[in-house]
């Protein structure tokens, strides 16, 4: 499975564009998002062409093919106008023989851990930090934000395909890369 792997819209129909546009040109299976849809929070400025109408009206028409755990700005008024579940803290993945932990990061991450295994995977968002590493034997995933990007970095999305994650830019360039399971 082929996945694409984006968080922290934050509510920004431009990256929203730019990230179906990727998702499109892909040819992935899914697209899974790590929340923090519609909305910026308090703590973040707003992102370029926030318009959180546009991006309800852009991913209900791919919400057959969108996978999607709970932000710590999503709520059940989002899950009323967003036609795919979004309310979910966690979801667990089986892909190619590796058990993925994916959610939003607000809960759990690095410093709280969920209930994961040695070789198991966390991937989340939340930070909006890219990251691709290992650390007593877990990897932590985290393929950056879309919209509103912390530490320097541009904005990002991942692919996740044959046990390969890269995180790229929006202009197609491989920011970081990791291969799972080495």
């Amino acid at each position: 499975m082929k996945l694409v792997i984006a968080s922290d819209i934050h509510g920004s129909a431009y990256y929203c564009k730019e990230l179906l546009h990727a998702y499109k040109n892909s040819g992935a299976d899914r697209l899974l998002l790590l929340g923090d849809i519609l909305y910026h929070g308090p703590r973040n400025d707003l992102p370029k062409e926030y318009a959180p109408k546009e991006v309800i009206s852009m991913l209900n028409h791919y919400k057959d093919q969108i996978y999607c755990v709970r932000g710590n700005c999503d709520t059940e008024v989002d899950q009323m106008v967003l036609e795919f579940p979004i309310l979910s803290d966690y979801a667990l993945l089986d892909i190619d023989g590796q058990t993925i932990y994916a959610t939003h990061g607000h809960k759990f991450n690095k410093d709280h851990l969920p209930p994961v295994k040695k070789g198991d995977i966390l991937l989340h968002g939340h930070t909006h930090l890219l990251t691709a590493e290992t650390y007593d034997d877990i990897t932590i995933l985290n393929p950056g934000s879309v919209s509103i990007p912390k530490g320097g970095n541009p904005p990002t999305y991942a692919v996740l395909e044959h046990s390969k994650f890269s995180i790229i830019d929006f202009d197609g360039n491989i920011v970081k890369e990791m291969n799972l399971g080495e």
